[in-house]
């Protein structure tokens, strides 16, 4: 095994050496070779690059070797660093010396399309691949951005307890867990101890692990996830929504800026981002009602008549797909074909299948979605299917604010004018994403507050450390969470949150 370097050369930096002799070190992350030539994509968790090898340069013993290598084996490559705009990253190396770490068993995960089980339960493997790769590099700068935002504009981030003696919204998707002999529960949000920090610090928001015990399976759904979240003495329901605006403009627009190779590999329509720098629409929650029911129309357009529309285009576009990869299979079955036609057509045939399965899945959500929306009863909180309705009716996040305070927290603050009202904000995130953030102004009535754990059915002695905040000093306050791979799955516009994370954790899904 070759002898470890303290000096070499990261993938990302190779711009800063052109035209000049590096040192790289990394997995094999493909490989193609010919008669006395290599190529080498080479992995080093900061980038990929292409190799080049000959044989005539490192001769033929170890040519023979590196020709044989498996996928993920570990190596070291010394060579030139030549431009080349083709190459992903606009680089290539021009190899003169390879060196052997190990060389790894059958990889797994080929290039064939595997079901997510498979991938699942080979998470750990999964996540080398380039696309999760990059998926990973967009949550790092999201998160990079989300401090800087907050440490930048007066906020101290204050850390919130993961055991908790006490539910903050109902108990019914709680983990219990023994503390001691006594029972405690994994924390389902921060917020309630953010409260008691910011009557101490003034603004502050958490970044932390939260926990539901939720035994769902939806693609928006996880058990274990990471929430920010901010609150703010002196801040009323209308202020709240500027910052959340402010906020999430900011994060979407530096990770476009920062992240321009990583949205390149997954494919990602950047132009649907980029609609955040336009005013976010703010909604009262009865109006989004009446667009969900069609009752309501935005700028000329209905929600009901356009996902009639969408699904005939669907089923057309299922039936043209599926005769033009039927026409292709049987030109392959003719044979007769060069190999680099062979090729085409298989590859082709391979992202159309692809393509029809989104498609038939949209045929069978469209008809839920329309019934969720033409049944759906004014006074109940927005399912999964009811956000999407809305927020496909928009190209930019948008904010249903002024909720029935029965879907609501108990904490959450009523309208003074409008009794029933909660004073709270959901942000949905367009393109069918939905909710990606939760907030509101709190209630700062003790004797309403008291009423609402009552009414809740919440142990009011686990309370009473909470209720303090009223009694001591309390200050109009309000604030919001986040949902870290919420905003992820968005950004980089995945099919499922579990994508959003390194090792998702819902029901069903323990290890790896």
């Amino acid at each position: 095994m070759p002898v470890l370097l303290k000096d070499f050369t990261y993938i990302s930096d190779l711009q800063k050496h052109e035209g000049k002799k590096v040192v790289l070190q990394g997995w094999v992350q493909n490989r193609r070779d010919s008669k006395g030539i290599v190529f080498i994509v080479l992995r080093d968790g900061t980038g990929f690059i292409q190799c080049v090898i000959l044989e005539e340069v490192i001769g033929a013993e170890l040519f023979d070797q590196v020709k044989r290598l498996g996928l993920e084996s570990s190596i070291r490559i010394t060579g030139i660093v030549n431009k080349d705009e083709k190459q992903m990253g606009g680089y290539e190396i021009q190899a003169s010396s390879v060196e052997i770490f190990t060389e790894a068993e059958e990889y797994p995960i080929g290039k064939k399309d595997h079901g997510v089980d498979f991938l699942l339960s080979r998470r750990h493997l999964w996540l080398r691949s380039k696309k999760q790769w990059a998926i990973m590099r967009i949550r790092n700068q999201i998160i990079f951005s989300i401090h800087t935002f907050f440490q930048t504009r007066g906020y101290t981030q204050m850390d919130a307890p993961i055991f908790t003696g006490n539910a903050v919204e109902g108990t019914s998707n709680l983990f219990e867990t023994d503390f001691f002999e006594e029972p405690a529960y994994l924390s389902q949000s921060g917020q309630l101890y953010g409260e008691a920090m910011a009557m101490a610090m003034g603004k502050i928001y958490t970044f932390g692990p939260t926990f539901r015990a939720e035994k769902s399976k939806t693609r928006r759904h996880l058990s274990e996830f990471w929430m920010i979240e901010p609150e703010m003495p002196f801040y009323d329901l209308e202020m709240t929504m500027d910052v959340i605006e402010d906020f999430i403009r900011t994060v979407v627009t530096e990770t476009l800026e920062k992240c321009k190779d990583e949205f390149a590999i997954l494919e990602r329509d950047t132009t649907k981002l980029e609609t955040v720098s336009k005013p976010f629409p703010r909604i009262l929650y009865d109006d989004a009602v009446s667009i969900i029911r069609g009752e309501k129309e935005v700028d000329g357009k209905n929600a009901i008549s356009n996902l009639e529309e969408e699904l005939e285009v669907v089923r057309a576009k299922i039936n043209e797909l599926t005769t033009d990869i039927l026409t292709r299979e049987e030109s392959l079955k003719k044979g007769g074909l060069k190999k680099g036609v062979i090729n085409f057509t298989e590859e082709k045939i391979r992202l159309q299948k692809l393509e029809v399965k989104e498609l038939e899945e949209a045929e069978r959500n469209i008809p839920q979605w329309l019934e969720s929306a033409r049944n759906f009863e004014r006074g109940n909180d927005f399912g999964g299917s009811d956000e999407t309705v809305i927020t496909r009716m928009f190209d930019t996040p948008i904010m249903v604010y002024n909720w029935p305070k029965e879907v609501k927290a108990f904490y959450m603050k009523e309208e003074d004018s409008m009794p029933g009202i909660a004073k709270g904000v959901d942000v949905l995130a367009p393109e069918g994403y939905g909710e990606i953030v939760g907030g509101g102004q709190r209630e700062t009535d003790l004797k309403k507050l008291v009423d609402a754990i009552n009414h809740h059915g919440l142990p009011m002695e686990a309370f009473e450390w909470y209720l303090d905040l009223r009694r001591y000093g309390s200050v109009p306050h309000s604030g919001f969470g986040l949902g870290l791979e919420r905003i992820i799955c968005w950004v980089c516009k995945l099919p499922h949150v579990r994508e959003s994370i390194p090792f998702p954790r819902f029901v069903g899904n323990l290890f790896p």
